[in-house]
């Protein structure tokens, strides 16, 4: 799985964003050449049917062959749309979560819109985990992006409920857990995030988030 590449503030995308623009333009000027190109010929031949005159069709022998141009490789620029919002995704453990939270025992989160009822049939189990990611091992900032990288890989293969396992914190000093809350503040920020509750027992209970992610809206084709 290819690594994102991190940022460190605003102004590293400033070379990237420039880059894009260049490949861009270079790629706008070649188009234009071809179309330049293509002018020029259809206007040549237009001038040799004009000096030759009308012509008559050869009876067809049956070996015929036609040639298709080559079309131009498609711009890769979903891929650096991609790229660049992977550069640009900032998630901050600055975030006050607590207001956005439900204030039940288990403290779960639902976007504006969203009922509560979304809540009680998540924990209920209503939706089928699809996909697992275990961040015990990793260090804050490992976590983060581990987490980030998850929740949108996630979301654009089409899963809609997935567990994040933070664990309960019995191995760290204190005995507190110590990415439950940052895992919250940084799901919350995720646009793809539409609710989270604590996992049930047999699920991770404490330990864990069942994550409902927004569903993917495919674009409808005719054929």
């Amino acid at each position: 799985m290819t690594r994102p590449i991190r940022a460190k503030s605003f102004a590293d995308l400033k070379p990237l964003r420039q880059a894009l623009a260049d490949v861009a333009a270079r790629e706008a000027r070649r188009a234009q050449e071809r179309l330049e190109a293509e002018r020029r010929a259809r206007d040549e031949q237009m001038l040799f049917q004009n000096f030759v005159g009308p012509v008559k069709a050869l009876k067809d022998r049956g070996d015929r062959r036609w040639h298709t141009p080559a079309k131009p490789e498609p711009l890769p620029v979903q891929h650096w749309l991609d790229e660049e919002r992977v550069l640009l995704e900032s998630i901050s453990d600055d975030f006050d979560v607590s207001t956005l939270l439900d204030t039940d025992d288990q403290l779960s989160f639902r976007r504006p819109g969203i009922g509560v009822e979304v809540t009680r049939r998540l924990r209920s189990g209503r939706w089928s985990i699809q996909r697992q990611l275990d961040l015990h091992g990793l260090r804050v900032d490992e976590a983060r992006e581990a987490l980030g990288e998850f929740i949108r890989h996630a979301h654009k293969a089409g899963m809609r409920c997935v567990r994040v396992v933070h664990g309960k914190g019995l191995g760290s000093p204190g005995k507190s857990p110590v990415l439950k809350g940052r895992v919250q503040r940084w799901l919350v920020q995720k646009n793809e995030v539409l609710a989270f509750v604590q996992a049930r027992p047999m699920d991770g209970g404490a330990g864990a988030l069942v994550v409902l992610l927004q569903p993917v809206l495919h674009r409808q084709t005719g054929h």
